[in-house]
């Protein structure tokens, strides 16, 4: 009698590594697959293949995802303009929706009627991988070892030992995730609200303050990122020239404190260059193209898909309404911007687009314009403040009627 199959989400790491051990010991026929979605060097693909052979995976199967993680993740993320609580670029969240989606279309073609995943029992990335697993292929059996077993740690580390797999380190300390939208790092320093990440957890170490500022311009067409330095490049290649080019300079560095979906705190550090650089270039150009309405709305709704793709609700239906909405408001946001970048630090320096809404030769605020004259502006700051008038003289005379 055959062994059950099962595929496994394998990215080469503590958990994963246990999950393949644990479950081959189980009787399961395992089969393994890296979903690339940015963030592994040609060496860690080869290491990861070699790795789930030697522990006796059945097959091992690297699907490249990056093209469709920008295309239908990353690309509203910028649109968006997402930073969940105002500080973290979502690094993680999309490339766990996207990899769950990709994952399933593979089992499915490899005629695997089960899933495993290392995910604990007290994060985020176990609703993520669930929901989509059980959404896009209800009838499949999922397998969660860390999260049945209750395992700390220590404990994976001491069970692999025992079945002479020897772990660094470096990986039994910090918990590393890099993709192409960033790298998120937890420690025991992210399980405190008040400590911090040592510079030397990052993977670039301490950055030289020492380094000169440098003048970056990125375009846009769209809303999509085409133009390095004036230097076309595709979505993809140039997330990697901005996440290389920031990383040396240790920029989109940060913790972030908030809610996880399972209503409890959570703190993660992060290193994000390319997600940082390219939303704040993109917001400026928007404020300079977008009325002042639309950015608003865009700023509620883009925080609102952040947060569905976040929570695990990518699979909703509102979500691809948001996208639409998202999609339609970049149809003028084409231009360029320019920033200057230092360690550890950059700012904006201008934008320019041929779809500016801010024109010198109509209007100058503070100065002078050809749009209205002085007893125009008169007669509209009398009725612009009609309303709080009103209010002002009821609530002054009901005071005095008290």
């Amino acid at each position: 009698m055959s062994s059950p199959k099962v595929l496994l989400a394998f990215s080469g790491g503590l958990d994963t590594t246990f999950c393949l051990v644990y479950l081959k010991e189980q009787g399961y026929e395992v089969h393994t697959a890296t979903v690339d979605t940015g963030g592994f060097s040609p060496e860690e693909i080869e290491r990861i293949q070699n790795l789930s052979h030697s522990l006796g995976a059945k097959s091992h199967t690297l699907i490249n995802a990056q093209n469709d993680l920008f295309e239908h993740y990353l690309k509203f993320l910028i649109f968006g303009n997402v930073l969940r609580g105002q500080v973290y670029p979502l690094s993680v969240s999309a490339e766990r929706v996207c990899q769950a989606r990709s994952l399933v279309t593979f089992a499915k073609k490899l005629g695997v009627g089960a899933l495993a995943h290392g995910s604990t029992g007290s994060g985020n990335d176990q609703v993520r991988f669930d929901v989509a697993f059980r959404t896009l292929y209800p009838e499949a059996t999922i397998h969660t070892p860390i999260r049945e077993l209750s395992l700390s740690r220590q404990e994976e580390i001491s069970y692999l030992a025992q079945h002479g797999v020897n772990i660094p380190a470096k990986t039994g300390t910090y918990s590393i995730n890099e993709g192409m939208w960033g790298i998120s790092i937890g420690g025991k320093e992210t399980l405190s609200s008040w400590d911090f990440l040592p510079e030397s957890a990052f993977p670039k170490g301490a950055i030289s303050r020492q380094q000169p500022a440098q003048e970056l311009h990125i375009t846009f067409e769209k809303g999509v990122p085409t133009q390095v330095n004036h230097q076309a490049m595709n979505p993809v290649q140039l997330i990697k020239t901005l996440n290389s080019l920031g990383s040396s300079l240790g920029l989109g560095r940060g913790t972030h404190l908030g809610e996880t979906i399972l209503g409890i705190k959570g703190r993660i550090s992060f290193e994000a260059p390319a997600a940082y650089l390219l939303i704040t270039a993109h917001r400026e150009l928007e404020k300079l193209v977008l009325s002042g309405k639309q950015l608003f709305w865009k700023e509620t709704l883009g925080n609102l898909y952040g947060s569905l793709l976040h929570e695990g609700y990518f699979l909703d239906p509102l979500s691809r309404d948001l996208e639409s909405f998202l999609g339609h408001s970049q149809e003028r946001v084409t231009g360029e911007v320019r920033l200057k970048i230092e360690p550890l630090a950059f700012s904006v320096l201008g934008c320019r687009s041929p779809f500016s809404l801010m024109n010198s030769q109509l209007a100058q605020y503070g100065e002078s314009n050809a749009l209205w004259s002085h007893t125009d502006a008169l007669g509209f700051t009398k009725i612009f403040g009609v309303s709080q008038q009103l209010h002002h003289h009821v609530e002054t005379r009901h005071n005095q009627e008290s």
